[in-house]
């Protein structure tokens, strides 16, 4: 019996599904809202029946990862139970999370248990007065704390991912290396991406994949790998630590939607298409509109895929093509 696939209009297979849980977060990312914050009525987010219901129509469409993002997932009520629910479905083959960290100590040993396979954690800093003006309200301490939590929970992999900014961060990058190195950790570095008015230019603040690259070089040697964990990063092993990888991901400077496999649900159930476009359908209202029977999903998610754009337009000047934030975006 033939494999069920979601394929896009440009023949691109949809196997990766990323899930916002929440648009709320306990932290204030400077890429990633504004200082003031107006988040949706609980009413206007899906339910955890309708989300594990989503998440089972997709896997039952050919979709092998589930990456639950925000907003911060981890302050969403019933999160572990949810983990379990998707967990469980049958051709599912990993279930992955990207969280701020500071929620670990306590929940990274019940999401271990609960089926999550891999975490993705967010550094941004190891200085605690740089990592508090980054996050607006974050401890560094409480996220250290989380790490080592999740590093003894018996996860697959845990992995850091750093939003690298000019002025802010881009100094560390030699030092973050240094931490994930030392405790066995892979490691990525992200290009902000222009997604809604966070109160300053992105565009001076922009470093490339290339110059982190640079920075890196200066303290390790990197060797390219053909390794992929399903999403868009590209990886380098450092010569000498066999147990970590740098990884890339590079949206403005190395497009990579040629071979983009993803599509994001946002906690409000809509369905985006590609990241950096508006495009997308309204999965909450057919969800609640059809209780009982999935083809109109369906027939909706099939005919939304011939739509799915064959790449996005961001640049790196600083300018916004996209006003919504990213923590409404599903991380």
């Amino acid at each position: 019996m033939a494999e069920t696939q979601l394929l896009d209009g440009l023949g691109r297979r949809v196997d990766y599904l990323r899930m916002s849980v929440t648009d709320r977060c306990d932290f204030r990312c400077v890429y990633c809202m504004a200082e003031e914050m107006t988040f949706l009525p609980r009413q206007q987010i899906l339910g955890l029946e309708e989300i594990a219901r989503l998440a089972k129509l997709f896997v039952e469409q050919g979709v092998k990862k589930i990456r639950l993002t925000g907003g911060e997932p981890l302050v969403r009520r019933g999160i572990v139970g949810l983990c379990q629910d998707i967990a469980a479905l049958p051709g599912l083959r990993e279930l992955v999370m990207t969280t701020n960290g500071s929620q670990l100590v306590k929940l990274a040993q019940p999401l271990a248990d609960a089926g999550v396979k891999r975490l993705n954690i967010s550094l941004d800093s190891l200085n605690p007065v740089k990592f508090r003006a980054i996050t607006r309200t974050g401890d560094l301490h409480q996220v250290l704390d989380g790490i080592e939590a999740a590093r003894r929970a018996g996860f697959a992999s845990v992995k850091l991912n750093v939003v690298v900014m000019k002025g802010r961060n881009a100094d560390e990058v030699p030092d973050l290396v240094d931490y994930a190195v030392q405790r066995g950790l892979d490691i990525s570095f992200i290009e902000e991406m222009p997604l809604g008015h966070v109160g300053r230019s992105r565009g001076e603040a922009f470093c490339s994949s290339d110059e982190v690259r640079t920075l890196i070089g200066q303290r390790y040697n990197l060797i390219d790998s053909t390794e992929n964990t399903g999403g868009p990063a590209r990886y380098a092993r450092i010569e000498g630590h066999p147990d970590s990888r740098v990884g890339f991901i590079s949206p403005h400077s190395h497009n990579f939607c040629s071979t983009c496999n993803r599509v994001r649900m946002t906690a409000e159930g809509r369905l985006l298409l590609c990241l950096g476009h508006e495009n997308s359908i309204d999965m909450r209202a057919l969800v609640r509109r059809h209780p009982t029977t999935d083809e109109p999903l369906l027939k909706a998610l099939h005919g939304a895929l011939q739509r799915k754009p064959a790449r996005h337009e961001f640049a790196s000047n600083g300018d916004v093509q996209v006003l919504r934030f990213m923590n409404a975006s599903g991380g």
